[in-house]
């Protein structure tokens, strides 16, 4: 039946209308969506200022530094395909929203040049080529930028502070260093550098826009800001605050280091207790 229609159509000079031509006067069909509506109000959710602080109020400080493996499971969702979290940071610096600092100035005083972020995330190689037809070898040098999915750990700055006029502990996270693994040419670690610093509070407008992989709920969106703010990622503590400026590893291994590890976090834990009498 189909045919015939189609046949009489043509047979009376008239244009065949296929599925993607619209009919006159039709309504155009809306983009598609990767879901039931447009997720968008996490972006609509005004990021939430500090407590205003008091120097008098603020009792006890520790400053601590933590590692965030993304190969843990509860942190899987900082290496999400779509939007790795390294990817957005560069994105940041690139436009101009976020500031980098020295990779090796956790104080955030002396920010990157655009050459010095470039030879830090960059990395120039010289390597053979060969012609198959005269059997000749050639030198090139080629740059190699800094693969998102090769940044497995994150470096976090915080410090745990006990407010006398509330009564109770927090933490505020100061800054964020992404860590690159350093090889040799034979692809033998050797060791680990932080590729620059962020620091946390300017950021926290920028982390707001974009949305972070919840594994409970596809439809509670929460951006990076929520995650970092409701602390959604497991770490470990790597250094505290100490006269000789030194981390853990510096004088413990393996499981030694796990342990005096969660000794620190204890210890902070019990601080608070031992301020209440019951």
């Amino acid at each position: 039946m189909k045919k015939i229609l189609i046949a009489l159509f043509v047979c009376a000079g008239l244009p065949v209308l296929t599925y993607a031509q619209a009919l006159p006067g039709s309504t155009p069909k809306p983009r598609p969506i990767d879901g039931l509506v447009e997720q968008t109000n996490f972006q609509s959710r005004p990021v939430l200022a500090y407590q205003e602080l008091n120097e008098r109020d603020i009792l006890w400080q520790k400053r601590i530094w933590r590692v965030i493996d993304t190969r843990e499971k509860m942190n899987l969702g900082f290496n999400y395909p779509d939007m790795p979290f390294f990817q957005i940071l560069m994105d940041g610096v690139a436009s101009g929203e976020l500031t980098a600092y020295d990779p090796i100035d956790d104080k955030f005083t002396t920010p990157l040049t655009n050459e010095a972020l470039l030879e830090s995330t960059s990395r120039i190689d010289t390597i053979l080529i060969p012609d198959p037809v005269t059997f000749e070898e050639t030198y090139r040098i080629v740059e190699t930028r800094l693969d998102p999915n090769s940044v497995k750990r994150f470096r976090l700055k915080e410090i745990w502070y006990f407010d006398s006029k509330h009564s109770t502990m927090k933490v505020r996270i100061l800054g964020i260093a992404p860590i690159q693994d350093v090889y040799d040419e034979q692809n033998n670690f050797l060791y680990e550098r932080p590729v620059f610093w962020i620091y946390y509070p300017h950021a926290r407008e920028y982390l707001a826009q974009f949305p972070a992989f919840n594994p409970w709920n596809d439809n509670n969106t929460m951006s990076w800001e929520d995650l970092m703010e409701m602390r959604f990622f497991s770490s470990f503590i790597i250094k505290q605050s100490n006269v000789e400026n030194k981390r853990l590893e510096d004088f413990l291994r393996g499981r030694d280091l796990l342990l005096e590890s969660e000794r620190i976090k204890q210890e902070i834990f019990n601080f608070e207790q031992d301020l209440w009498s019951y």
